[in-house]
């Protein structure tokens, strides 16, 4: 007897060929934007990413390598993306306030978006239950407004994990989106049990950990993957409206013999002139402007 699935209640299945067609501002088909993930992690306990095999805590050398990139990397992006003119949204964990002080304000500076990435990637969201889902929501909220001025609009789950009532927690928190499905090429609105939730495409495969961390991929090669990833999405946008995100680690990225390859590969994108270059606050503010029903 085969076994009956259990229903996904977020989202119907579309085919990305049976849409209404419609455009980015400036009559563009493809928007582009880059997720700059800046994470703070506890020191001898916790998660993290591994630059090499992970010793017993306090495990120095990993979380050494997981700093250097909000006590260099960023500062070296943050240079890069200047003299690209290219805006970014920073995907801050929200302890980042407190140990890294001086790094949201610069970004902030240049207008860039500011979403929110929980409160620190040594812990995981789907480990909770409702309740204690609910107070790391409102707390985080509650830190970037103190900081901010405004609450943050968007939401990417630390590693990605989520609950079932992750969705609905965010919807009743008053966030506008998530980037935590990566499903699809295009927004889509999630069903929670108070309204709808955006999904911005967030990349799972144009993202420095797997392709770098994960499948030892090299810098040029990451940097030839984001070209190649915009040449043929630009081709395919013709047809329809699509969104690329990039995500990106400053303690990956950041350093500098990859630098030179990432930046490559943004020069290649700004110089094209052809997609918009976006945030994902923006490309959930334009699906809000057009009525956006899908």
């Amino acid at each position: 007897m085969y076994r009956i699935l259990p229903p996904n209640d977020r989202f119907d299945y579309t085919s990305i060929l049976d849409r209404e067609p419609y455009d980015w501002p400036g009559g563009r088909r493809l928007a582009v934007y880059l997720a700059i993930n800046v994470e703070t992690f506890a020191y001898g306990e916790g998660l993290g990413a591994a630059l090499g095999f992970a010793a017993p805590q306090p495990d120095v050398a990993n979380y050494a390598w997981r700093e250097y990139g909000n006590r260099v990397g960023i500062w070296r992006m943050l240079e890069m993306l200047d003299a690209l003119d290219l805006p970014s949204a920073l995907l801050v964990n929200a302890a980042l306030y407190e140990t890294c002080p001086d790094i949201v304000p610069a970004f902030r500076a240049r207008g860039d978006e500011i979403v929110a990435h929980a409160y620190t990637n040594s812990e995981r969201q789907d480990d909770m239950d409702e309740a204690m889902e609910r107070e790391l929501i409102r707390r985080v909220t509650a830190i970037h407004r103190e900081q901010d001025g405004r609450a943050p609009q968007g939401w990417l789950s630390p590693w990605i994990s989520e609950t079932a009532v992750t969705s609905d927690l965010l919807q009743e928190a008053g966030y506008r989106y998530t980037l935590n499905w990566c499903h699809d090429d295009q927004p889509t609105w999630l069903r929670t049990r108070g309204g709808r939730l955006l999904s911005v495409p967030y990349p799972q495969e144009v993202n420095d950990i797997p392709a770098i961390a994960a499948r030892r991929m090299g810098a040029g090669e990451f940097a030839d993957m984001i070209i190649d990833n915009y040449e043929e999405m630009l081709r395919q946008s013709v047809d329809q409206p699509l969104v690329m995100g990039i995500a990106l680690h400053p303690y990956i990225v950041g350093q500098p013999y990859r630098l030179v390859h990432l930046r490559r590969a943004l020069r290649h994108i700004v110089e094209d002139a052809s997609a918009w270059l976006t945030t994902p606050g923006a490309v959930a503010d334009h699906c809000l402007a057009i009525g956006f029903v899908r």
